[in-house]
């Protein structure tokens, strides 16, 4: 794994201090941006010579693609997102080998994986390796696609003019989305659940399914070379347990589970989904033991909190990392968050209601947003108090209340689409976490182009 540059170590260790004790991912702005260049380093565009046969593409597209050479014959480890972008990772990595792809592996069925298979695969179909259960991954909730489609581009900052942009947490800020899914071949030969092994072009191969970042996931062990391709379930940031552009209940225990049992495995290699290959046996067992606890232990407090009547807004500040794993570069919460992982634990475990009987049947937004102004002394007040908390920087306070006041008859409805403009600016520049900053800047932004209904969201 490539070193971090020690200024940068050390403005990652003050400035996690700083946020474990505010429970945010909120710095000063210079700190954050140092941050996230420094996160950049984890997807240049490059080929990395894993071991004298395996090479990953890095940084071609949003996630990894990778080949193992054989004796007659290459395999190919996912396929990135279109054949596009594929092709010019392909190109690449023949630099290494010329020789045929005999056989394709999807780690998982998100588009990223998987959308450009026919630019490695040529006019003589290989097989293509998959879960039996390949294409569950979105799939649950895909009636709630046009809503998903626009937080997803929300999420990643993809219309993000070059001033906002650093990057997407696991992944460069731009890629080459225009042949999205153009590449897609169906698989052909289903890995049964309790895995499978094989050789392919001379090369012993064993597939184990893992469901963790999708419930289709698996991991790739060469037990020959002591490589391990993780897939999604692993990669060098805290882990998307839940992702804000919308997902079902990804299953946290068991995303635990798999990532222990790839631990067991004590790989020399470790190939992430996403990242920078990792280079030795202690490194590589450390990861994945630390990734497996991590999430564990935030399943764990969030479930003793739920046992002991604590709601999710309450959880989600209290519940922590623990000290030897709050300054891990590889836990660092540039793609996933603490707090999201603990809501969406609990909504998945319990549904949305926190069993506080005032949250049965809340007031609606306008009728709040009207006695929280009489609370004030009047809308005057309210509209004061919210100007004051974004002139002191209270941009999370400022952003609350521009939510108030937008609903109100009386209220300046413009001053307060320009405060929550601010306050989302304001917070976006202090935020390391990747999807937070580039949410808060496209919502901004739209709101600032008119593109957002008079009442917002």
């Amino acid at each position: 794994m490539r070193a971090r540059p020690g200024t940068v170590w050390l403005l990652f260790v003050l400035a996690l201090a700083d946020a474990a004790a505010g429970g945010e991912t909120q710095v000063e702005p210079e700190v954050a941006s140092r941050m996230l260049a420094s996160q950049t380093e984890q997807f240049e565009q490059q080929v990395v010579k894993v071991t004298d046969n395996v090479y990953t593409a890095v940084g071609f597209h949003g996630a990894n693609t990778s080949m193992i050479v054989g004796t007659d014959g290459v395999i190919i480890v996912d396929t990135l997102l279109g054949p596009s972008s594929a092709a010019r990772a392909y190109k690449a990595l023949r630099e290494y080998s010329d020789k045929p792809v005999r056989a394709i592996i999807y780690t998982h069925s998100h588009g990223d994986h998987i959308g450009g298979a026919t630019a490695f695969a040529g006019d003589r179909r290989p097989d293509i390796y998959a879960t039996e259960n390949f294409g569950v991954a979105e799939g649950v909730n895909a009636v709630a696609g046009p809503i998903k489609f626009k937080r997803n581009v929300r999420q990643f900052g993809r219309n993000l003019p070059p001033a906002e942009q650093t990057n997407r947490g696991v992944a460069p800020a731009n890629t080459d989305d225009h042949d999205r899914g153009k590449g897609f071949i169906p698989p052909n030969i289903r890995v049964p659940a309790e895995g499978l092994k094989t050789t392919i072009a001379g090369i012993d191969v064993e597939f184990h399914p893992a469901p963790g970042e999708t419930d289709d996931a698996m991991f790739i062990w060469l037990p020959d070379e002591k490589v391990l391709f993780a897939g999604d379930n692993f990669y060098s940031a805290f882990p998307n347990l839940y992702a804000i552009r919308g997902t079902a209940y990804r299953n946290v225990l068991n995303w635990s589970e798999s990532v222990a049992k790839m631990a067991e495995f004590r790989p020399h290699f470790l190939v992430p989904g996403h990242t920078m290959p990792v280079h030795g046996e202690q490194a590589a067992v450390t990861m994945l033991s630390d990734y497996s606890e991590a999430i564990r232990v935030v399943y764990d407090q969030t479930v003793q909190g739920m046992n002991e009547g604590k709601g999710p807004d309450q959880l989600a500040h209290e519940v922590k990392l623990p000290e030897h794993l709050r300054d891990r570069p590889y836990l660092i919460e540039f793609y996933g968050s603490v707090p999201h992982a603990v809501r969406a634990i609990y909504a998945g475990l319990l549904g949305w209601f926190d069993g506080n009987p005032a949250a049965l049947n809340p007031l609606g937004p306008r009728v709040r947003a009207q006695k929280v102004a009489r609370l004030a002394g009047g809308t005057e007040k309210l509209t004061a108090q919210m100007q004051a908390a974004l002139a002191q920087e209270d941009y999370q306070w400022a952003l609350e209340l521009a939510d108030y006041v937008k609903w109100l008859e009386d209220g300046d409805r413009e001053l307060a689409r320009k405060v929550k403009i601010a306050a989302l600016r304001g917070l976006a520049a202090r935020e390391y976490n990747a999807p937070n900053r580039n949410y808060y800047y496209s919502y901004a932004n739209e709101l600032e182009a008119g593109q957002l209904s008079e009442l917002w969201h």
